[in-house]
């Protein structure tokens, strides 16, 4: 049985389809849960002795499926991308152009629109060798990455062999932005616990603060941004003073210690300290219970790296093949260190200041108001491949409510827009699909697009903005109503 036993028949389904292959494709997509989705793919391809060439797309399209069928592989594995565009890909299944497997979380086609080899089930349009949480009431969105997706067909090609690369399906579900709530849930709990067993995850609970691998104390306080404390969060004087009151040996010569540097009694100091801090600034009860929560990190990587913690691991990896430079990100989830890692953390360096950059823009430009959803339009400030990850970060800001889903446009070409839209748990709660949203909108327009619930994209051609958020401000109020 494997770790989500509910996909277990639809995994070896896929697997027997690979096997049977003399050659395989591997298409993925290039965020953090794509890597790591085509690294767990090839790693568990190459093991079975199956030929494969790795290849990555910004997106999934028509085009982009067309150049794959003019390809000579007669197999294709679409990892963290593929359920969305089945109604695509099924026309040139049915065309004979080649045969695939699909291990993906997103929100699949509408079966209406698919090719006859296309069946429906439960409402979702189905391969045999389709592996997609949804198709088994798993939530896609929150419960099983596209990492995850290709991890469990990575136990049905290899079996426990292949448990070590769990590490990097926890990478991509946190990257994926799935521990939001403070750990990770549903499936990929069985994701972690054979991480935890085969001895490359550990599981604790720990400072909920992203850099305790890697930045010095005051800036892992000044940068935290999920739980503002006054005095301390985007205050670099008033977090230095912080931590010289609490009396704590807290340097090492001029230079502050890391987070990973404290033993625990310090660690423990430094925590009270900070929850004191957050009760005496008025911080609500629950933004501070979510300064602790559950870690994740890689005994075998060297302590103090970007790679031992899941997610600065993810981050990483974000900043390579955003940047045209997936080849890099696959080369580091593959084991290799060297020149690859350091031209990771070369491109990490501009993708913080590219992220900054586009933050202060939305800061200063603001953000424009419908009556349900609100957005704003970076031209070419934001490049394509990050502006829903400005977005995400804008969501909640100064000026930006949590109230309405935000919609982000950015230039991807002269013909094209790329559209971006993030929303929140608890819009999601009261019935928020920007999958549907954006998915409907975008093709309202002549475009196309999906993703999940609370996270979603779409391409739509230069010129249709106003008429897509037209028709997006109706779905979100249906939606919401």
């Amino acid at each position: 049985m494997g770790p989500v036993p509910e996909l277990d028949e639809r995994a070896q389904a896929a697997a027997d389809r690979l096997r049977a292959a003399d050659r395989v494709l591997l298409a993925s997509h290039i965020d953090a849960d794509g890597l790591t989705s085509a690294a767990i793919a090839s790693t568990a391809l190459e093991r079975a002795g199956l030929a494969h060439e790795v290849i990555f797309k910004k997106q999934l399209d028509a085009t982009e499926i067309a150049s794959i069928a003019a390809t000579d592989y007669e197999t294709v594995l679409f990892t963290d991308f593929g359920s969305g565009q089945l109604d695509s890909i099924s026309q040139h299944v049915a065309s004979g152009d080649f045969d695939c497997v699909i291990a993906d979380h997103h929100q699949p086609a509408d079966p209406d629109d698919c090719a006859s080899v296309v069946s429906d089930t439960d409402g979702y349009a189905d391969f045999e060798c389709h592996l997609n949480p949804l198709l088994e009431g798993i939530d896609g969105a929150s419960e099983l990455s596209g990492a995850g997706a290709s991890y469990v067909l990575a136990r049905a090609l290899g079996g426990e062999s292949n448990r070590d690369l769990a590490a990097l399906a926890v990478v991509g579900a946190v990257g994926d932005m799935q521990a939001t709530g403070g750990e990770l849930v549903g499936a990929n709990q069985g994701i972690v616990a054979d991480g935890v067993e085969a001895g490359v995850v550990t599981e604790t609970r720990d400072l909920a603060l992203y850099g305790k691998q890697t930045r010095p104390l005051p800036k892992l306080l000044e940068y935290a941004s999920d739980v503002h404390i006054p005095g301390i969060s985007n205050d670099e004087s008033g977090a230095i003073a912080f931590l010289e009151d609490l009396g704590l040996d807290l340097r090492e010569g001029s230079e502050w210690r890391r987070w990973v540097d404290l033993t625990d009694s310090e660690k423990q100091t430094v925590a009270s300290a900070l929850v004191k801090r957050a009760v005496s600034r008025g911080v609500p009860a629950n933004k501070i219970d979510r300064l602790v929560a559950t870690t994740y990190t890689f005994p075998a990587e060297p302590e103090g790296t970007e790679l031992r913690d899941a997610s600065e691991f993810s981050t990483l990896l974000n900043a390579t093949a955003r940047y045209e430079r997936a080849d890099v990100g696959l080369a580091v989830c593959l084991g290799e260190r060297g020149e690859p890692l350091e031209r990771a953390r070369r491109l990490l360096q501009n993708h913080r200041r590219n992220l900054s950059e586009g933050i202060e823009w939305v800061t200063d430009q603001g953000v424009s108001q419908r009556e349900h959803v609100q957005y704003f339009d970076s031209g070419d400030r934001i490049r394509e491949t990050i502006v829903g990850i400005v977005a995400g970060m804008a969501l909640g800001s100064e000026g930006v409510s949590r109230s309405k889903p935000i919609v982000a446009f950015a230039a991807k070409n002269d013909e094209e827009v790329k559209v971006s839209a993030r929303g929140t748990g608890v819009l999601v709660g009261k019935g928020l699909d920007l999958s549907v949203v954006v998915g409907e909108a975008a093709r309202a327009v002549g475009g196309d697009g999906g993703g999940h619930d609370v996270a979603a994209g779409a391409t739509i051609p230069a010129g249709s903005e106003d008429a897509f958020l037209d028709e997006a401000d109706t779905i979100v109020a249906a939606q919401l109503s």
